[in-house]
């Protein structure tokens, strides 16, 4: 690795603009958005529907940006950060792979700079401030069944989903029922990412509503006076991390809110400053464009003002089998025709990226061992029947040399987009009608089910006047439809809404759907087994 202060050289960044922590990270200060308003083209990257295949799209965006600098491009990556959940879980770590990573891999996948820790102080902060106006006011302003904010941990752990809080006596607190969420479906981290100031963040962060009155009256982190606090443990949080990628390629490391229960995105400073500081500035959504892509578009470059010059979708082979019906074990077969079946799944996904009048790259990412004439029957189809721009990209095994043929397809691609994206919905539509919009024309869904609670929601939201915010809908990210089990391109399904949750601060909505669940558990065989210290080295983190 290259001193941390010549990658930030290549951004034009002096030694002053830095808060460094050690000589291989360090956080931006802010006022550079100041010095560097954004200049550059935004590509976003984006995948299929995931399958335990692997698709690769953290390795093919740092790949990319890689194969721009070999071309002699300015280029600086926006990416999210890693959770301790998926990296001690079954998921692994997020920071690309092979001779495309971003470094330090170790710090970068476990504390880093101490952001995700940051995020979990401040989020049980308020449930402690929370829980301390009842044990000193009681209950005679706050109604116990309608208390909303959870604890969250940056950690898998299933045992915590339902809690009963307070046993003990009178000096441990009043009893009530309440749970954790895993830190990265807190609002307080989608807040951090969608924040584009300090003051931003303050009225953002005093806006969350935790709990309601008997009366019905919201009950806000303003009410309980913890903004304040909350600011203070969030204040070098909000700062964008720089790092570098293998090939000393500049990268921007900021926030992390999952895609499958949250919005799925880097910061909006962290993305505002790459486009600043490079004239192409390379970010990614997390999981399927159904989920984190658009939520990409209409949540945060609606609310930040950002617009994309084009798309790529990453696709493999082997995920193209899964879809197709082949299980794991056989998928080193060469098997054409399963790739042909499982192509329906690559044309949603594709015509979702064309309904938000944005022109889609397909990139199928190289695995080892992939057949030719497999690679033949997507390339022919990406061409002759979507008519898209197709490019193979072998960045695990090559590095930057290995997308050039992409980094190509993406730079003349995008000279051609002038137009702006177009929204999936307007905020102002119904609530129904925005959930309505993305099930429909993102999943294909032909019904929406909405259960009682589901309904008494909906009207809580109308009274409150949070019916203008935008959808953020928690589904999950194996499917189409609210349904794991079903892949490739699933038709005549319903997506059923249990309940939908105010992220007032965030400024979305949150509908439930299916079996979602904002508290991951452990596999059967978790890759915290895996993982040791030798000497100094920490072996087995993927």
């Amino acid at each position: 690795m290259e001193p941390i202060f010549k990658i930030a050289k290549k951004l034009g960044l002096a030694e002053s603009d830095l808060l460094p922590y050690g000589t291989d990270k360090a956080k931006i200060q802010l006022d550079v958005l100041d010095k560097f308003p954004p200049r550059g083209k935004l590509i976003l990257v984006s995948a299929i529907t995931p399958t335990a295949a692997g698709e690769g799209k953290t390795t093919t965006t740092i790949g990319l940006g890689q194969a721009m600098a070999q071309l002699g491009e300015s280029v600086c990556l926006a990416l999210r950060e890693p959770s301790l959940g998926p990296c001690l879980g079954m998921k692994g770590g997020a920071t690309g792979g092979g001779m495309s990573q971003v470094l330090p891999v170790e710090d970068i996948n476990l504390h880093f700079t101490g952001d995700f820790h940051a995020v979990t102080s401040a989020h049980n902060l308020l449930a402690a401030m929370l829980d301390n106006r009842i044990h000193h006011k009681g209950l005679s302003d706050i109604d116990p069944r309608r208390i909303l904010w959870r604890r969250v941990l940056d950690m898998n752990d299933r045992a915590l989903r339902n809690v009963i809080v307070g046993l003990g006596g009178v000096m441990q607190g009043v009893p009530r029922e309440s749970g954790f969420d895993i830190t990265a479906a807190s609002e307080i981290m989608a807040i951090l990412c969608l924040s584009k100031s300090y003051e931003d963040l303050k009225s953002r962060l005093e806006n969350i509503l935790v709990a309601f009155t008997y009366q019905g009256k919201p009950i806000t982190a303003k009410s309980l006076n913890t903004a304040g606090a909350m600011m203070a443990l969030l204040k070098d949080a909000l700062l964008p991390n720089l790092v570098q990628t293998t090939e000393g390629v500049p990268a921007l490391i900021h926030g992390g809110p999952f895609a499958n229960i949250a919005h799925g995105c880097n910061s909006v400073l962290a993305t505002k400053m790459a486009l600043g500081l490079s004239d192409w500035a390379i970010t990614e959504a997390g999981f399927g464009f159904d989920l984190g892509a658009e939520k990409f578009f209409d949540i945060k470059c609606q609310s930040a003002g950002l617009d994309t010059a084009a798309v790529v979708l990453v696709a493999t082979c082997r995920a193209l089998k899964s879809h197709g019906g082949i299980q794991k074990k056989d998928l080193e077969k060469s098997n054409p025709d399963a790739v042909q079946k499982g192509l329906p799944n690559l044309d949603r996904h594709v015509e979702n990226i064309q309904q938000f009048c944005e022109p889609p790259i397909v990139c199928l990412n190289h695995f080892a061992g992939d057949h030719s004439e497999e690679i033949e029957v997507v390339r022919k189809h990406c061409m002759n029947t979507l008519k898209v721009p197709f490019a193979v990209s072998n960045v695990f095994e090559e590095g930057g040399k290995g997308g050039v043929e992409l980094a190509k397809e993406v730079i003349l691609h995008s000279e051609k987009n002038p137009q702006p994206f177009c929204p999936l919905y307007d905020w102002n539509e119904e609530v129904k009608a925005k959930i309505w919009k993305i099930a429909s024309k993102m999943y294909g869904a032909e019904e929406i089910k909405y259960t009682p609670k589901a309904e008494r929601d909906l009207k809580s939201i109308e009274t409150l006047g949070y019916d203008k915010l935008p959808i953020c809908i928690a589904k999950t990210p194996a499917s189409l439809t609210d349904d794991p089990k079903r892949l490739g391109r699933p038709e005549n399904f319903a997506v059923t809404v249990r309940e939908i949750l105010i992220a007032a601060g965030a400024g979305f909505l949150i509908p439930l759907t299916g079996d979602i669940l904002r508290m991951p558990g452990l596999p059967k065989n978790p890759q915290a087994e895996h993982i040791d210290l030798r000497g100094n080295s920490i072996t087995g983190l993927k």
